[in-house]
């Protein structure tokens, strides 16, 4: 299998030597994609009705992963896929407006987050004079932050369907999900 990781690339930002970027790669594919594509005739409502949270990392294939297909699922995805207020909106948007039931949250092995800290906010205020309206939301105990981010969807007031949610940890040397209980 080739992925895009490994593939050589120019240094970190660089423009490669034929003058394109990576963004004008990702335009070219588009292209050629297009060409190619035929409306599948879907909706915005998820065939299977369940929406996942988790992290933007890119070593997580979701759709692979969860033996998903286009039109499956809502997918949100954030540093750490943690339980935020946007996530919320969303959440509240695909269940009251396009009609998902479940709700899956998956955190993952290695993560980012755990080893940032609150210090990382308040070095970018110094750095840039401005405070994040946004907290970081690191965390150590890859568990319990799932379980925190179920309770966090559990008690919402917004959402209406949260007796079917469930928190895994994907491992990302086996792609192994593993169920987090939430007591």
């Amino acid at each position: 299998m080739t992925t895009s990781a490994s593939v050589p690339t120019e240094p970190e930002g660089a423009i490669s030597s034929d003058g394109t970027t990576v963004t004008d790669r990702l335009v070219d594919a588009n292209q050629r994609y297009a060409a190619a594509f035929a409306d599948p005739g879907m909706d915005a409502r998820p065939v299977l009705r369940v929406a996942v949270v988790a992290c933007m990392d890119a070593r997580l294939d979701l759709h692979a992963a969860l033996g998903l297909e286009l039109g499956d699922c809502h997918t949100i995805r954030n540093a750490g896929g943690v339980v935020t207020d946007d996530v919320i909106r969303s959440l509240t948007i695909s269940q009251r407006a396009l009609g998902t039931r479940s709700v899956v949250l998956i955190h993952h092995t290695g993560c980012g987050l755990e080893s940032l800290t609150e210090d990382f906010r308040h070095d970018l205020e110094m750095e840039v004079g401005q405070r994040p309206a946004w907290a970081v939301e690191a965390f150590r105990d890859v568990e319990q932050d799932v379980r925190q981010s179920m309770q966090r969807v559990r008690t919402s007031p917004f959402l209406l369907h949260t007796d079917d949610v469930r928190g895994f940890v994907f491992d990302v040397t086996t792609g192994l999900l593993r169920e987090i209980d939430p007591a």
